[in-house]
This record gives C-alpha cells, sequence and structure tokens, in this order.
C-alpha cells in the first residue's frame, strides 16, 4: 500500500481519493476552499486547503509533497481565457515537485491536445504533436512543462469528456436546435477515470502516456437519445444536419487495454448516472 496525494479534489479527484482509500492506500488530497475542506472530512477524506495563487498559498500543503505518489488533477482553465494562469500554477507546482521527495506524478491531461479534425486514423498516443497540429496548445504547453528536465517518474493520461454520476451529456443539449449529432464520442466515465488510475499506480506504468476513452464511440445523437428514455432528460429541438463528406475523431484506447485494464464502461450507451440528477 503506498502514500498517495491527489491536488484537487473536484468532480475526478473526489472519486479517485475514495477508490484509492478503498483499496487500502494512505490518501491526501487538496481543495481550494474552506467549505469543500470540512465536506470532505465530514465525508471521511483527508484533505488539507491549498490553491495556486498562482503562488502556493495554504495550510501546511507541504504534506502533499511528502508521498510517494502525486496526483495532479486540476482542470485547465482554456476555455475561460485563463491559460497563462494555468501554466504559472503548474509552474510554481514543479518548484515545489523539483524539491519535494516525490518520486512518481500522474499528470491529469485531456485528449483536447489531439486535433479536432477528423480523419481515417484514431488519435492514439504515439501523435507528434507540434504548435500547428496540436488541438489545444496549452495542454501541450503544460505536458512539456510537467516533463522537463524532471528527476520523477511521470505518467500523462489523457482523458476524454468526462461523464457519469451527475454529468449526464444529454442535459447539455436539452431543447437546444441545431445540435452537432452525427459526430461520435470520445466520452469515459468517471468510474473508469479513476480506476484507470489506480491501475497505472498498481501496475507502475510508469513514464508513459496513454489516453483514456471508453472504447466504443457512438454517435452523440445516439447518446442523448439514450439519455432522454432512461432519465427523462428532454432531447434536443433539432440536429445538424450533417454534410455527408466529414470525416471521424476518434481517440483509440488500445494502449491502455493492452496492459490489461478492463473498462467497466466501454460504451457510452450504457454509462451509469445519478437518476436523481436528470431534468
Amino acid at each position: 500500500m503506498r502514500k498517495i496525494s491527489i491536488i484537487g479534489l473536484g468532480w475526478l479527484g473526489t472519486a479517485l481519493a475514495r477508490l484509492l482509500k478503498a483499496q487500502g492506500h494512505t490518501v491526501l488530497g487538496s481543495t481550494t476552499t474552506q467549505e469543500k475542506l470540512v465536506q470532505l472530512k465530514a465525508s471521511g477524506l483527508d484533505a488539507l486547503h491549498f490553491y495556486l495563487s498562482p503562488q502556493p498559498e495554504g495550510t501546511d500543503f507541504d504534506r502533499l509533497f511528502q508521498s510517494e505518489v502525486l496526483v495532479i488533477a486540476l482542470p485547465p482553465r482554456s476555455r475561460s481565457g485563463e491559460d497563462a494562469t494555468y501554466l504559472a500554477q503548474l509552474q510554481q507546482l514543479r518548484i515545489l515537485l523539483d524539491a519535494s521527495t516525490v518520486k512518481h506524478v500522474i499528470f491529469i491531461s485531456s485528449t483536447g491536445i489531439y486535433s479536432e479534425q477528423g480523419r481515417e486514423l484514431a488519435y492514439g498516443e504515439e501523435e507528434v504533436l507540434t504548435a500547428t497540429t496540436v488541438g489545444n496548445p496549452t495542454l501541450l504547453l503544460a505536458e512539456q512543462l510537467m516533463d522537463h528536465s524532471r528527476t520523477f517518474a511521470l505518467t500523462i493520461l489523457r482523458f476524454g469528456g468526462l461523464m457519469g454520476e451527475d454529468r449526464i451529456p444529454g442535459r447539455y443539449f436539452s431543447d437546444k436546435v441545431a445540435v452537432k449529432g452525427h459526430s461520435r464520442v470520445n466520452f469515459i466515465h468517471q468510474q473508469d477515470a479513476a480506476s484507470m488510475v489506480a491501475w497505472v499506480i498498481a501496475q507502475g506504468l510508469w513514464n508513459q502516456t496513454y489516453n483514456g476513452v471508453a472504447p466504443l464511440h457512438s454517435r452523440r445523437r445516439e447518446v442523448y437519445e439514450k439519455n432522454t428514455e432512461l432519465l427523462g432528460i428532454r432531447p434536443p429541438l433539432s440536429y445538424e444536419i450533417p454534410l455527408g463528406t466529414e470525416s471521424e475523431r476518434i481517440v483509440s484506447a488500445e494502449k491502455i487495454q493492452n496492459t490489461g485494464f478492463v473498462f467497466d464502461f466501454p460504451d457510452p450507451l450504457s454509462f451509469s448516472y445519478r437518476s436523481d440528477k436528470a431534468d
């Protein structure tokens, strides 16, 4: 059993902390608010207050960097125009990491790093990413920052769209018009994402990059209509008419599957959700 720290007990980080604790590991996590800290401790998780402004602030946060394994689960904020802030936060984390005794790091990234362009070949971890071919330049810079001149073992996990529990894809497009429904999804269930992190730790899969997406890629319309059928969510009012010439954008899960990892939810049409979160 290992001593594991998780920076970012958010939607994924909290689920991961509960799984790792159930497996017998000693788990410490961080949150940016005192309110969330109270909730986490009340639920039985060991947590402390830590945030990056981008300089590190909080209480007793040096404990996070005394673990054997550190998981960095800070979601990038590029969609809200805070690319520079996110990278500055990671730079501060690197300073803390480089001064610590942490030997193994898992960095949570995203399949958004791949181009949005569809093509016949699925996007895999061997994809050559440059400033002109990358989908999200901030993600590429973040991965490079974590990988540069390091003394710790690093594994990068590029997760697809994180769904499950209270994240129901159909809910985001309920009653919307001209919704894109013909393209295929690259989703992963929350449970599988947490299990994949735990799998990397258990198997010692260090100094690797893995995509984390369900191996089956249903069409968006199929997913939304399944949510309607099972959860009573109102469907989109209309769908965009496909041109008929578009290529698919699919991200491959083959590399992590080749390590023996088995998805509990390989098909987005079979994802489980909390019914109380349905509309």
